[in-house]
């Protein structure tokens, strides 16, 4: 199993609307890297939701429910998207600021590759988080 995280501004797709919705394609991606990041994605792949701009931590737990396919928002076969389903929110957010100031998430692609939209998470990295969550 491999670990992911994906951004989503809470104004334009909140954790909450995602929980009322049950499952999400994951759309509108332009980065090549994050692109490769959801072809790499594979069923029941666990992924962090992470409210960026606003909020600014991560809020809940999905999984990957449909591997990598066109993208039907755009007729560019260059971009894919992947369908995800929330699996449970955090007992408590972890914000970008906690992430930071913890030695053993430094190497993190949320911090190091900040404007990255789907990026990947070592386990370490996912259990820590999680532990993080719960205080």
């Amino acid at each position: 199993m491999n670990y992911w995280l994906v951004k989503s501004e809470p104004f334009k797709y909140s954790w909450d609307q995602f929980n009322k919705d049950g499952r999400a394609v994951w759309d509108g991606v332009r980065n090549f890297a994050a692109r490769n990041n959801l072809r790499s994605m594979k069923i029941g792949d666990l992924v962090l939701f992470y409210h960026s701009n606003e909020g600014k931590d991560i809020v809940g737990i999905a999984k990957v429910v449909k591997e990598y396919y066109q993208d039907p928002t755009t007729d560019d076969t260059n971009w894919v998207v992947v369908d995800i389903a929330p699996v449970e929110s955090l007992e408590k957010p972890v914000s970008l600021e906690q992430i930071k100031a913890e030695p053993m998430l430094k190497d993190m692609q949320l911090v190091r590759l900040g404007r990255l939209s789907v990026s990947a998470v070592t386990q370490a990295e996912f259990d820590k988080v999680l532990q993080m969550s719960k205080g």
